[in-house]
């Protein structure tokens, strides 16, 4: 059988990007030109452009048209880490952390060799941790402001693990979810993997849009709401206690859950009460330890209502059996030490300072970023291109990314790119 017109169209046009006979930041036809050109129906033009976007080759902006990208790197460059050089200065990952912290690994390791409950690691554990555990990260939780049952408390492999159990345990496939309209890379790789519709949310200085959320539930069935209230990955906002109160208004209005991303939240001193201090029952709170102790390190944890707790535990059994026994072994022992407490002031200080370099540095560029926080936004000039700007970073070793992997919406953003502040 012969390939579809459309096909056939889509490779030409992908062989002469990769060949170079369409050069990078050209502006291809318009749907409608191409449409006349080729013979074909506009809304074939474009599915063609939708299979060239979706293979890396060309990026859509809205307003202005559909670019060649620069295929010097991949696209969501930035997310690839065995394409750096091994000289390359990473500004696209960030990895908070601190001198002297191998040491206190050290120390952590002979403990517990020492401690003589050393034969209960080799054994499974409880789907949700072992009790003594999960009371740890309660204790934990209770300095954030968080009033917790250890009995509802899961420990995942990291809180990306958490997110995932989350939406195993109360989505299913089609079902709508709100998010901000730039949100964490890792949520979409979920909604994508489990065939979520993710509904984009426009963001403000503070915040989501209360408002067009709020228009959003009262038209499509939400089944939930995916937010990070404090310390948004990657604009940095940490939202008023005002809009925390109607975001969780609407929720008890119209029904959907909130999940609520915290991974980030230790770096605000003072912040306004979670979500989940405010609405323990319509709220899943996810977070972790490995951006305030180290990245390596992978304990997450799920605090969740009691309705929920078990398909939680299903989906840990089904997609871990239960986590790491050493790894939480030495988080616990840091919990409960003040050892956690002490590398989270620690690395606010830092983040602080690698703000100030990036402000520094970078002075008189219109940078977005919250004061404490380990990632800063930079939007572009309208002339400006990101894909352009972050091959020529790379061909200089500096790596960044782009709003792509961030982007929820039909079109990325064109004005801005974002790499992390860390110092060069």
């Amino acid at each position: 059988m012969a390939a579809p017109r459309y096909k056939a169209l889509v490779d030409a046009l992908a062989a002469d990007i990769r060949s170079g006979r369409l050069a990078s930041g050209a502006r291809l036809p318009t749907h409608r030109a191409l449409s006349a050109r080729e013979g074909i129906a506009v809304v074939t033009a474009t599915r063609v452009y939708a299979e060239l976007e979706a293979m890396g080759l060309v990026s859509r902006e809205q307003g202005r048209g559909t670019f060649v990208r620069d295929i010097a790197v991949s696209a969501g460059h930035g997310f690839d880490q065995h394409l750096l050089a091994t000289d390359a200065v990473d500004l696209s990952f960030n990895y908070p952390s601190l001198p002297g912290q191998a040491d206190l690994l050290r120390r952590a390791l002979r403990e517990v060799a020492t401690s003589g409950d050393l034969d209960s690691l080799l054994r499974y554990q409880p789907h949700r941790g072992r009790p003594q555990d999960r009371a740890s990260i309660a204790r934990h939780l209770s300095c954030r402001g968080i009033t917790a049952d250890a009995d509802q408390i899961l420990i995942t492999t990291g809180a990306q693990h958490g997110l995932a159990v989350t939406v195993m345990a109360t989505l299913k496939p089609g079902d709508v979810v709100a998010v901000d309209a730039l949100t964490y890379p890792g949520f979409k790789v979920l909604a994508h993997a489990f065939r979520l519709d993710l509904e984009p949310i426009p963001t403000t200085p503070g915040g989501p849009d209360l408002e067009a959320l709020e228009k959003l539930c009262a038209t499509r069935p939400v089944r939930a709401i995916y937010t990070m209230p404090t310390l948004h990955n990657p604009l940095g906002w940490v939202m008023p206690a005002s809009d925390r109160t109607r975001l969780i208004r609407i929720a008890r209005q119209y029904g959907p859950l909130l999940i609520e991303d915290a991974s980030y939240a230790y770096l605000v001193e003072d912040p306004p009460p979670p979500l989940m201090a405010t609405a323990p029952d319509i709220t899943v709170y996810v977070s972790g330890l490995s951006k305030s102790i180290a990245t390596g390190l992978r304990v997450g944890f799920v605090l969740a209502p009691p309705s929920t707790v078990a398909p939680l535990e299903r989906a840990i059994r089904a997609t871990t059996w239960n986590i790491p026994a050493l790894t939480t072994a030495l988080a616990c022992r840091w919990l409960d030490d003040g050892t956690v407490n002490d590398l989270e002031a620690q690395k606010r200080e830092d983040a602080k300072t690698r703000q100030a370099v990036a402000r520094q540095e970078l002075a008189g560029l219109p940078l977005i970023g919250h004061p404490s926080s380990y990632f800063t936004w930079l939007p572009l000039p309208d002339d400006a291109r990101a894909d352009r700007l972050t091959a020529t970073l790379a061909r200089r070793h500096i790596s960044v990314t782009t709003a792509e992997p961030f982007t929820t919406s039909t079109h990325t953003p064109r004005r801005s790119a974002s790499p992390w502040a860390r110092p060069i």
